[in-house]
């Protein structure tokens, strides 16, 4: 994924005993990481749903990245591979499911759209003293209300030979600004083969492509409280206004308009935010 911070933690997964023995279906819980930190590539035998508070948390699961961010959360079906990484101090919760006793799957890993309601019955299923027939009422209404994302947001690698040394240039340095031709003599193909590969092996121009990545990247700059200025200048981009631009085509809102909506708290209060959130 991208760069690794000299300070990032890695660690393995915890491994869970597994809800067959226990009177959940449902089992949330939440931490809160003092240092940017990574897990190895894991899977469990439930399903997970992971979202955050105040930062951002990036899994690659295969050929795919996936950026989960605040309004946001990802559903990891059982036994599928993943690895992620928090950013420090992020709010970092996830649920797990047994899966024989959960009423849907989803055939692999989903965005999830984290309304106020759904992160307040899991917050309030975190508990261990709740009675069982309390514990299968908001357990109920979980299923009810769980809903994939409009938006699901994943970044396509091309998992294509000749373009893969270009997609691991960009996620180590997003500011890379190498054009095609660039590219095409330092890798002894031609343009045309490397525009056709990126069409090809993620749906989308070489140009979009990198857009996408970058606001990828831009999600967890911001949310780490960088102001827009900064985090123009680290994507490579000449002046905000091109920044700001280039994130609305991606994500269809400015990055003011996009972290407006998810410091909504589960309360209906909003969170403290930086100047970040500039647009």
């Amino acid at each position: 994924m991208w760069r690794r911070e000299t300070s990032t933690v890695v660690r393995r997964a915890a491994v869970h005993p597994g809800l067959a023995v226990a009177p959940f279906v449902i089992l949330a819980e939440s931490q809160v990481p003092s240092v940017p930190t990574e897990w190895a590539p894991h899977s469990h035998q439930l399903h997970e749903l992971v979202w955050v508070r105040g930062g951002t948390l990036t899994s690659r699961v295969e050929d795919r990245v996936f950026t989960v961010s605040e309004g946001y959360g990802l559903w990891m079906p059982a036994g599928v591979v993943h690895g992620g990484r928090a950013t420090a101090g992020v709010q970092f919760h996830d649920a797990f499911f047994a899966p024989d006793r959960t009423p849907f799957t989803f055939e692999g890993p989903t965005a999830i759209t984290m309304t106020p309601v759904l992160e307040s019955l899991l917050a309030h299923l975190a508990r261990t003293d709740l009675e069982a027939a309390a514990r299968a009422r908001a357990e109920a209404v979980v299923f009810d209300v769980l809903q994939p994302s409009e938006r699901q947001f994943a970044l396509q690698l091309p998992g294509d030979s000749r373009i893969d040394a270009i997609a691991e240039a960009l996620l180590d340095d997003p500011a890379d600004c190498r054009s095609l031709d660039e590219w095409a003599r330092t890798l002894g193909i031609s343009d045309r083969t490397i525009a056709r590969a990126f069409r090809q092996a993620t749906g989308l121009s070489f140009a979009q492509w990198r857009q996408m990545l970058r606001a990828h990247r831009a999600l967890t700059l911001l949310s780490e409280g960088f102001d827009v200025q900064t985090v123009s200048d680290v994507l490579g981009y000449g002046q905000p206004s091109t920044f700001i631009a280039a994130f609305r085509r991606v994500m269809g809102v400015t990055p003011g308009a996009f972290f407006v909506a998810a410091d909504e708290t589960p309360d209906g209060v909003r969170n403290p935010v930086s100047s970040v959130r500039n647009s």
